[in-house]
């Protein structure tokens, strides 16, 4: 929230009022729901490319010659393999293991990073990244300096090399370039959260407007659309991308949550904050684990729905929705480790309705390279 107690706007708030799209208040921002309906733009980014704003994420940079050492201790991951130009997906553990955030780190030089924070989580992260010991690098909060476009979707590679004088063919996923795009100064990189090829377009707040009316004006053969934080949510739950919030939080350890593969134990990465606790669950398993489910019954599984197993509560849905690619329902929860392989039977309470699912393997979507 603003130091007022309002919500926040993104420098498109008001194109996104302009275009008649539904908005809410998320993470403290008053942000696009959906403009046409999120089956429509969920669909739309699978099969052709969508549009998202995506300026209410933090961007923290971290410079100096004690940058990587402060890294590798306040990360999961191992910092030092990013080359200049690289990305990589991870975390700020604590000691207990769980995440104050899932964030990505892109190295820009050397001894120079930036960090993309979760929205909700901006405020928390900074003041934990401000409390370490930072010793030979500096800490800018540089959110208010940027907007942050996403064009996602199997034609967003033809769409957005129209308008840039960047070759993104030759950009590898969890890499970014610097260059511009439509005559702007900008970072584009590959990352993503739908499942889907895209680019993210980090450009200066002014040139936020511009931008997006260009994408989508160059797109428009395409049947590129403007995409909201609906069908983002279904998009990145059928392709089994976590929401800190319902997923992982700091009571759900990152060996618990299937994040192990971000977790860098070796010896280059040396010590860092929660590993003794990580590195305990990695040798000895965990005692449950997130699954993923989908009903064979009818209903829609949703956040806080009961989970059964033998007609015993044993967990809560952490996200659960109507996969509109996939026409099926679906849904996250952490089960007992011994009772979460593929095919176990289970229950959702569903307004007081037992409606059965099973485990099933996650991905629930994967595109097709």
């Amino acid at each position: 929230m603003s130091s007022e107690g309002q919500p926040r706007k993104t420098p498109l708030f008001d194109l996104h009022r302009e275009s008649g799209a539904k908005l809410a208040t998320f993470a403290g921002w008053e942000m696009p729901i959906e403009y046409a309906g999120i089956v429509r733009e969920h669909l739309a980014v699978r099969m052709s490319a969508g549009l998202f704003d995506v300026s209410h994420m933090g961007e923290f940079e971290v410079e100096g010659p004690g940058a990587l050492t402060f890294l590798q201790r306040v990360t999961a991951n191992d910092v030092a393999r990013l080359a200049t130009g690289q990305a990589q997906y991870s975390a700020l553990p604590m000691p207990n293991g769980a995440p104050i955030d899932d964030i990505i780190v892109f190295r820009r030089a050397d001894e120079r990073f930036l960090l993309v924070v979760n929205a909700a989580n901006a405020d928390k992260d900074w003041r934990w990244l401000s409390s370490q010991d930072h010793r030979g690098c500096e800490l800018h909060d540089v959110s208010e300096n940027y907007a942050l476009l996403a064009l996602q979707g199997p034609r967003s590679e033809g769409i957005l090399s129209r308008l840039a004088v960047i070759d993104l063919a030759r950009l590898a996923p969890f890499h970014f370039v610097e260059g511009a795009v439509d005559g702007l100064p900008a970072i584009v990189s590959r990352t993503g959260y739908t499942g889907e090829d895209g680019f993210e377009i980090f450009v200066a707040s002014r040139d936020a407007d511009r931008l997006w009316r260009a994408i989508l004006a160059e797109g428009r053969e395409e049947s590129v659309v403007p995409v909201g934080l609906g069908a983002r949510d279904t998009l990145r739950l059928e392709a089994r991308l976590l929401l800190y919030g319902n997923d992982i939080d700091e009571t759900t350890t990152l060996i618990e949550a299937g994040l192990g593969w971000i977790v860098a134990l070796d010896e280059r990465k040396g010590d860092f904050i929660g590993r003794a606790r990580l590195a305990e669950e990695k040798g000895r398993g965990t005692r449950r684990k997130l699954a993923g489910f989908e009903l064979t019954g009818p209903g829609i599984a949703r956040h806080g729905h009961g989970v059964l197993q033998d007609g015993e509560r044993v967990a809560d849905v952490r996200s659960g929705t109507y996969a509109p690619f996939l026409k099926k329902s679906i849904g996250l929860c952490y089960l007992p480790s011994a009772r979460s392989g593929v095919g176990e039977e289970l229950a959702i309470e569903i307004r007081g309705r037992r409606v059965p699912a099973r485990v099933v393997p996650t991905p629930f979507y994967r595109r097709s390279k």
